[in-house]
């Protein structure tokens, strides 16, 4: 970093190198020496910070910074790509022609209240400000942006809806109403946690009848499952061995679920199939979907006394903290059982003082 000198003109030309080892310039009017000295310790200060911007790329904006993002994105998968793009397209069309500079927190809360007033689903626009997130966050690390305008206080929240627990009379009247070749994709899902994907991609050889044991491995297009968590192998009770593996050998075919003739079927088939039986079942409301099953599995087993690292494990969540803020509000009061341990001491005591006190002389 250099002090600020006279150039050509009388004027004031401040220098310094960036983090490249490249001279920059700026020249000030006459006079101003004050002014080119302070422009000199803001920069020092941004380099120190980490904040430092290039003047020749402050002004890239939403759109150009888009561009590039999702050309560096296109190495994951196709439909992780689509999702991408169909997020960015909505980030375009609020931002795209300011520079990233000028997104201010304020105008990202603005456009999350907009999208909600538009008619956009709470977790759906929780989704958009995830992905504006991860953009902004990106081009800070790429030096383009000083900092994120996105934040805890900007985030639009996902929204408070507790999901739908089906009862088990439900989910048999659902099993029962479906086409007899389909009804494993419901117990797969019911009593397993299988997303549909995972259902479709399921094959024989993927469940250990004998031993009870699923294990999933890819969706129904082949593609291996992302993570390795996903990949949990899956106990399964004698009972539900013996319902698939009947399955198996009436339908034929190298998958557990068929399209009745032996063949792979699809997740379509499996969602049309659902709402299809859906308004036969009394109480399931009309946004039940199969994904839902997971929640009836989750209520199953929290009811049966399972602690949040079990059911952690059984639905295959990435964290503790996924399991409990989707499901948290199943497990017993927490205040309830706290009163009931202290009072269930209390009373013991009361009960050792009655039984151990003096008798009276006769």
């Amino acid at each position: 970093m250099r002090s600020p000198r006279y150039g050509q003109g009388m004027r004031y030309r401040a220098r310094f190198k960036d983090a490249a080892g490249k001279e920059v310039t700026r020249a000030f009017p006459d006079k101003e020496k004050s002014k080119a000295q302070r422009w000199l310790d803001e920069v020092t200060t941004s380099q120190v910070t980490g904040t430092y911007v290039d003047p020749k790329t402050a002004g890239t904006t939403v759109a150009q910074w888009c561009e590039t993002w999702l050309a560096g994105y296109a190495t994951r998968r196709p439909r992780t790509v689509r999702q991408a793009q169909v997020h960015i397209a909505q980030i375009e069309a609020a931002f795209g022609p300011m520079p990233l500079s000028a997104v201010r927190p304020s105008a990202v809360r603005t456009w999350t209240v907009e999208l909600k007033a538009g008619g956009l689903a709470d977790s759906y626009v929780y989704a958009l400000h995830s992905r504006l997130s991860q953009v902004m966050s990106d081009a800070v690390h790429d030096g383009l942006l000083a900092r994120n305008p996105c934040s805890r206080r900007t985030s639009p929240g996902t929204g408070g809806q507790r999901p739908y627990v089906a009862t088990t009379e439900q989910v048999w009247a659902l099993h029962d109403t479906i086409a007899e070749h389909l009804r494993p994709a419901i117990l797969l899902g019911a009593f397993v946690g299988l997303r549909t994907a995972e259902v479709v991609g399921l094959r024989a050889w993927d469940v250990d009848f004998m031993r009870g044991v699923v294990r999933p491995v890819q969706q129904g297009n082949g593609e291996p499952l992302k993570s390795e968590t996903s990949r949990t192998p899956l106990p399964i009770p004698q009972e539900l061995s013996l319902h698939l593996s009947a399955a198996v050998a009436r339908w034929g075919g190298d998958h557990v679920v068929t399209d009745g003739t032996g063949r792979q079927t699809s997740t379509w088939a499996i969602e049309r199939a659902v709402r299809s039986a859906r308004p036969k079942v009394a109480g399931l409301p009309e946004a039940f979907r199969f994904h839902d099953l997971r929640h009836y599995l989750a209520s199953l087993l929290i009811g049966s006394g399972l602690d949040v690292k079990v059911v952690q494990h059984r639905l295959r969540h990435g964290s503790a903290k996924t399991t409990l803020d989707t499901y948290g509000h199943l497990w017993p009061d927490s205040d309830e059982s706290a009163r009931a341990a202290v009072g269930a001491v209390l009373a013991a005591r009361a009960g050792d003082s009655l039984g151990t006190g003096s008798a009276s002389p006769q």
